[in-house]
């Protein structure tokens, strides 16, 4: 008998679990997680690492910096992860892009807008290359809240 994949969702820096992403995932997944996180990057991913402790079969979408959290914990944990979907993933961040953790072969899709001002297309593009060994790149129209985009995927499919 199959398990029931784990799902989880990490807001982004200024996001929470009562979003617009939190909310619509809880509308279509009634098990997934929408924890809210605060502090500084170490002190989230102490809050994620408690939360998802040593349980495995994690499918976790990230939002933005929630999307580096969830590369971090991939990268530091593979075993513990099944997949993630990364929504502009901030890995422009200067301690990721100067120290990349290892790669990783697990699937990971990445949705990021053309028009996203915030955390450079390119950049994010070339750091996913680097980091992911399974990956699947979707250059989308939209901005960095992907608000658009967002609602167009079909959650029920893709986790």
């Amino acid at each position: 008998m199959k398990s029931v994949p784990r799902r989880l969702f990490i807001h982004g820096l200024d996001g929470s679990s009562q979003g617009i992403k939190a909310t619509h995932l809880r509308q279509i997944f009634k098990d997934i997680l929408t924890p809210d996180f605060q502090g500084s990057l170490e002190e989230r991913m102490a809050q994620l690492t408690t939360l998802i402790g040593r349980k495995h079969g994690w499918r976790i979408i990230g939002s933005s910096l929630g999307g580096l959290m969830a590369t971090y914990f991939a990268c530091w944990h593979p075993r513990q992860v099944e997949k993630l979907v990364l929504l502009a993933p901030a890995l422009t961040l200067p301690d990721f892009i100067n120290s990349p953790p290892p790669p990783i072969t697990i699937p990971v899709i990445i949705y990021h807008g053309r028009q996203d001002t915030l955390i450079p297309l390119k950049d994010v593009k070339h750091l996913a290359r680097q980091v992911f060994r399974n990956l699947e790149f979707h250059m989308v129209e939209d901005d960095h809240s992907l608000q658009h985009t967002f609602l167009a995927i079909d959650w029920s499919k893709l986790i």
